[in-house]
């Protein structure tokens, strides 16, 4: 269910308003057939969180596509005219860089990148971004973006966790759980995802596939004779989009 100022958006008002846009249709009107109740101050910040989703599904397409490769963190590369990478394997912002051009490089120039499944999800979190926000928002914004994992995440992308969610929408990252890993491959303990549109899902390194297909590919790298699946996790990760939204509307 999806309220405005309290009042209940209909299906009617979702064509109208998004009926030129198929992704932003089928994205508000899932939002408007679950149980969670999204609720806005305004049509702005709907509008703001559905082309957020939809851009974070392009995002996850595009670079899918594109040569950014999987490496481990003590294999990582950067272009190192926007990022210095750390000792950990990390990407932190150059001081003096853009960070909006220094998100954009990274589908520009993606050969020059690589890294693992974890990172790149906050990769398409701000590649997402940087389509919504308008440079200078966006620079002033993420100033400090240090890319490694879930551990250095920009304050100001308000990502939170949301356990026991069992309807999932374009643009969630989700999580596939491979429990009985074999020791030799701990890189398959499991696959961080962006939901995409038809019940497929992108996840770094394994690419896009249902979810039958990434599991798949889990259980085919567990320890000898396991009998338990990897499966999807009812977790959901994803940035504040209300907050993010009031920002851009200057709220």
């Amino acid at each position: 269910m999806i309220l405005v100022r309290r009042n209940v958006v209909t299906e009617d008002w979702i064509s109208t308003q998004f009926g030129t846009d198929d992704i932003k249709l089928q994205i508000a009107n899932r939002m408007r057939m679950i149980d969670t109740i999204f609720t806005y101050k305004s049509e702005e910040i709907l509008d703001f969180e559905v082309s957020a989703r939809k851009e974070l599904v392009r995002a996850s397409e595009r670079l899918n596509n594109s040569f950014f490769s999987f490496r481990l963190f003590k294999d990582s590369i950067c272009n190192k005219r926007y990022w210095d990478r750390t000792e950990e394997g990390g990407f932190r912002l150059k001081k003096d860089a853009s960070a909006y051009d220094a998100v954009r490089d990274i589908l520009i120039n993606s050969r020059m990148y690589g890294t693992e499944c974890a990172t790149a999800i906050v990769i398409v979190f701000y590649l997402a971004l940087v389509e919504v926000f308008p440079k200078e928002l966006f620079n002033r914004l993420f100033s400090d973006i240090y890319l490694m994992d879930w551990k250095y995440l920009d304050k100001d992308l308000g990502v939170r966790n949301y356990r026991g969610v069992k309807d999932a929408i374009p643009g969630d990252c989700l999580y596939f759980k491979n429990p009985d890993v074999n020791p030799d491959t701990p890189e398959w303990q499991g696959e961080n995802v962006i939901k995409l549109m038809n019940d497929y899902y992108y996840g770094h390194g394994i690419g896009i596939k249902t979810a039958e297909g990434i599991i798949r590919d889990l259980n085919r790298n567990r320890i000898y004779n396991s009998e338990r699946s990897a499966y999807l996790m009812d977790l959901i990760v994803k940035p504040d989009f209300k907050y993010l939204g009031e920002i851009k509307a200057g709220m």
